[in-house]
Order: C-alpha cells, then sequence, then structure tokens
C-alpha cells in the first residue's frame, strides 16, 4: 500500500537549542512528512528562535552546500512550501529581541501549552 494511502500519525518536532545542524535534521525530517501527506510542525524553543533570525551563511551552510544538500535557509523554505507549520516560541522571541513581525509571515508564534494541547496523535521528537 502506498505511503500517501495510510493514516499518517503526525509529526511535531521540538528544537532546543540554537544547534544549526539540529534545525536542518528537523527540517529535513518534518518536509519528508509533509511530502508523505502527513501534518507536520517545527516548534522552536527559547533560544532556538534565534535560528529564524539568521541571515548570513555559516559555516554549516557552506558545508551543506559543499555536499550538494539544501542549506538550512532553503530546507525552511521547502518546508513552508510544503505546509510544514513552523512555530517560533514566544518566550523565545522575547529572549532574542525579535520582533514576530520581522519573521516570515507565514511563521506562527505559541508556547509549549498550545503546542501540547494539540498534539493529540502526533508523534512528538526533540531535535
Amino acid at each position: 500500500m502506498p505511503l500517501r494511502d495510510r493514516d499518517l500519525k503526525g509529526l511535531a518536532i521540538i528544537v532546543a537549542g540554537e544547534d544549526r545542524a539540529r534545525f536542518h535534521a528537523a527540517l529535513s525530517l518534518a518536509g519528508a512528512q509533509a511530502a508523505l501527506g502527513g501534518r507536520s510542525r517545527v516548534y522552536l524553543h527559547g533560544p532556538a528562535v534565534g535560528l529564524l533570525a539568521a541571515a548570513a551563511i555559516d559555516r554549516e551552510d557552506a558545508l551543506w552546500r559543499a555536499a550538494g544538500q539544501p542549506t538550512v535557509a532553503q530546507l525552511q523554505e521547502d518546508a513552508l512550501t510544503l505546509g510544514v507549520t513552523l512555530i517560533a516560541c514566544q518566550t523565545g522571541l522575547a529572549m532574542a529581541g525579535i520582533d514576530a513581525a520581522t519573521l516570515d509571515a507565514r511563521i506562527e508564534t505559541g508556547g509549549l501549552v498550545g503546542l501540547m494541547a494539540t498534539l493529540d496523535e502526533d508523534r512528538l521528537l526533540f531535535a
């Protein structure tokens, strides 16, 4: 039976730190889930919100590019296009001094209580 014909459980991934490699992995997983037709959310907790504001390409992105792989910025755009919900922690935004209005309009803001309240049957992963 093709994967799209099965009822996929949703996927919620919590990114708990400012590690771009973990964010890259979370976006890759979320994008794969969305490509298969499943609900997929990535919640950036606390300091991880800073990953959304990084405008410069850092060394890790250069390494991904050199290996022929998408950068974090490319994965973020692909994930949003596929319908992945990106959620920025409200406390993390305040800690980083980031105004939510400066983020991509497709990025939501919220908290852990809201994420957990809507978890339903979703699988929960930490990155």
